[in-house]
Parts: structure tokens; sequence; C-alpha cells
């Protein structure tokens, strides 16, 4: 009777075994056979450093061998030169992309308009516009003349054939980047310019899943319901690069850099100083470069340095203050904070209260460091021996009668007129002759 018990409980324990087995394998095929989408953001103003961004992403999702590869799109625009580059990617991906504009209050403006008819699926959120792809210079405004028909006409042409090849609504592109015209998502559903209204990702994901999109002049199937869905971030480089890219940053580093700088020509040697000016002022270069900056306000900055340290060496101070004003300035009309943006140009004004905060670290930077210049140019300067008259020392060495004394902080030769003198003595300057003392005991004790 225990024989049997005890077969039957290994009999049962073999089942169990079996049936977990049996459910981890049926787990893990479900697991493997789910499609996969990987998704992505391109956030802020388009420029290289999203390229490489949205460059690494394709390479991961073909790694990945996602079913698509969702981009998150919220931009103001940016420069046609990486919009184009961005785009051929998109065109010759081997991953069907499918571009979102989202989340609600997104936009996808001037760039962000190539970019969403270059994916092979379009989508908007509720409460998102697409439009306003007029070409701008770097200052943000129209380009006159023949250069202006030629660029415009030349954006038409890569608009229209973006939206043909993804068999969207050419016309209102073309007007998109003529006449500046910005719709919402629902108007942009009803034109043909986007596929798909979305409330979120998965809702997205849903309404894919079955379209047939050409990915390589081949169909291909859309199977996105019920994804593993995997987030693709930027990595620290490309964030920190795209974040360098900000007009408040620039400024800041602008403003701190040259602010370094000076702190090392005022007291030479430092090194720190001078080491974290370079860096500040390559990395505020590299913004400068970046974007659309009025150079004649960049060489006002340094005509204001130069005056500052000028002013170092000369009596007076009215280099500083005119070194001063000149800094401000140019720091002001960096990026034309005066002149609105236009619709089509991202947005690269300095914020006011950046503005203010630099020009006060500014202002007190100079207070503190003339305050500290006066006090050096008012200081007596000691001349000979002739300060040393009357001051007392301590006797380094025993003087008998010649030997070494310490006065304010220094050695010097000594002669003992009431020798012996013993070391650690006090003594009194009585005379010199050339650079040697003539001392006495000092009444007071050490």
């Amino acid at each position: 009777m225990k024989t049997v018990i005890l077969w039957s409980a290994r009999l049962v324990v073999l089942g169990l075994v079996s049936a977990f087995f049996f459910w981890a394998a049926q787990w893990t095929h479900a697991q493997t056979d789910a499609p996969r989408v990987d998704i992505a953001k391109i956030e802020g103003v388009i420029d290289p450093f999203t390229e490489g961004y949205v460059e690494r992403v394709i390479d991961v999702a073909v790694q990945d061998h996602a079913n698509a590869l969702v981009f998150e799109l919220n931009t103001p625009g940016g420069g046609l030169d990486v919009t184009r580059k961005i785009v051929e990617r998109f065109l010759n991906s081997p991953v069907p992309i499918i571009v979102y504009v989202a989340p609600s209050g997104a936009r996808a403006g001037s760039a962000g308009v190539f970019l969403t008819l270059g994916g092979h699926l379009a989508a908007m959120a509720p409460g998102t516009n697409i439009g306003a792809a007029h070409p701008v210079d770097a200052e943000g405004k129209d380009i006159s003349g023949d250069l202006g028909d030629k660029v415009e006409n030349d954006a038409v042409a890569f608009i229209r054939s973006i939206a043909q090849q993804r068999g969207r609504n050419a016309q209102w592109a073309e007007e998109a980047v003529r006449k500046s015209v910005s719709i919402t998502e629902q108007e942009a559903l009803a034109q043909g310019v986007v596929e798909i209204v979305a409330t979120d990702v998965n809702d997205l994901l849903n309404q894919a899943d079955g379209r047939v999109v050409k990915v390589q002049n081949q169909d291909v199937t859309l199977n996105t319901r019920g994804a593993i869905i995997r987030q693709v971030e930027m990595n620290f480089f490309e964030q920190f690069f795209h974040i360098l890219l900000d007009p408040n940053i620039a400024s800041i580093l602008l403003t701190l850099g040259t602010l370094a700088l000076v702190v090392e020509v005022y007291n030479p040697g430092a090194v720190i100083p001078a080491i974290i000016g370079v860096i500040c002022l390559t990395l505020a270069a590299v913004a400068l470069f970046g974007l659309p900056t009025n150079w004649a306000a960049v060489f006002l900055i340094l005509v204001g340095i130069g005056m500052m340290v000028l002013d170092i060496k000369v009596t007076g101070f009215a280099l500083t203050i005119g070194g001063v004003i000149a800094f401000v300035l140019g720091a002001f009309f960096l990026f034309r904070p005066f002149t609105p943006p236009e619709p089509t140009t991202p947005d690269v004004s300095v914020s006011p209260f950046v503005i203010g905060a630099l020009t006060l670290l500014t202002v007190l930077f100079f207070v503190f460091a003339v305050s500290a210049a006066v006090k050096t140019r008012n200081a007596p300067t000691l001349m000979g021996t002739k300060p040393l008259l009357g001051a007392s020392g301590v006797a380094r060495t025993t003087l008998n009668p010649q030997g070494i004394i310490l006065i304010k902080s220094e050695e010097w030769s000594a002669i003992a007129q009431d020798a012996p003198i013993q070391a650690g003595e006090r003594v009194q300057v009585v005379s010199a002759d050339g650079l040697t003392l003539h001392v006495k005991k000092s009444s007071s004790k050490t």
C-alpha cells in the first residue's frame, strides 16, 4: 500500500513539473512571437545631434528585428539640410517608421512637416497641429530675391516628392511651404496629410495594426497590436549636445567663460579659472555655430572683454565701465531678443530672466574685481629699506655682530649694534646700509 502511495505521489510531482515546463515553453514562445515596437522621441529644435540620434535609433530597431519604429515628434523646426538627411533615413529605412505628433499640445512645425510626411505612417494626437514650413534664413526672416525663389522652389519640390512617395496630400504640402499654412490634427486627417489620430501610443499601435505600407519598394503589413514596446532614449552625449544648442545655455556658457578668463588675467597663474574659461567658451562656440547667432553681438562681447582687460593696466576705470556696457549689450542682442521669431523658425531668443541674471552677475563681478584693483593700486609700494626703519623683527641666527633677521615675513642681513644678540631675540631696525640693516635689541619680549 505504501508503495502505491509513493508511486502515485511521484507521478503527481512529475506531472506538475511537466506542466510547469510546458507552460514556460508556451509563455516563452508567445513572448518570442509577440511583435516588437521601438519608440523614440524627437523634441526641440532639429539639429545635427538629432540626426545622429535618429540614425542610431533606426540601427537599433534593425538589430531588435522590430516590427515598427515610432518617433514621437514635437518640434518647432530646424535646419533644412539636417531635415533632408533625416528624411532620407526615413525613406530608406528597412523598418516601418510611424511618425506620431504627440503629446497633446505638440506641433510639427517647419522641419517637422517634412519629417511627418516622410514616415511610412503619419499620426497625430488630439490637440496638435502641423504646418508652417516656409524656408527662412538664419535670422528667421524671409529670403528675398532670386535666392529666396530658388530655396522656396527647392523646398517645394522636396516636400512634394515626399508626399507623393508616401501617398499623401502633395498640394497641401506645397501650400505649407509657400503659404506657411498650418492645420489641426482633424483637418490633417480629413485632408489626407496623416492617416491616424490616436489618443496615445497603445491606441496608435492598435489602429496601425494590419495597415499595409511600402518599405524599400515592398508591401509590408504592420503587426503592432499587443506589441512589446522598447523605449530608445537619447544617450548622455546626445542629450548633452542637444541641450547645449539652447540659446539660454549658450549665453550662460559664454558669460561664465569670459568671466573666468578675466579672473585668470587678474590672477595670472591661477590655472583653474583659465581651464574653466576655455571649456565654457569652447562649448559656447559649439552652440553658437549651431544656432542663428548675431555675430555682430559676439564681436561686441569680445570688444567689451578686451576693454575690461586693458583697464587693468590703465589708471581710472573708464574702459571697465565701457567694457561692461559693451558686454551686456552684446549678450542682450546675441539672439535678437526684440524680434519675435517667425512662425516657421524655432524660437532662439534668450529669456529676459536669463539676460537679467547674467547682467547682474557681470556687474557684481566687476564691482568686486575693480574694488580689488583699486585697493591694489592704492596700496603703498615697498621700495628699498626705508619702510623698514623702526620696524621690529626676530633674529633668525645669532648676530655677533652679523647674522640674519626676519622682518615683515622677509629675511634680511643685519649687523647688531649691541652684539651679541641671540637667535630668537627681538630686534629693532635702527638704520640701513644698502641691503644690510643695522639693528639693536628690542625692549619688547618674544
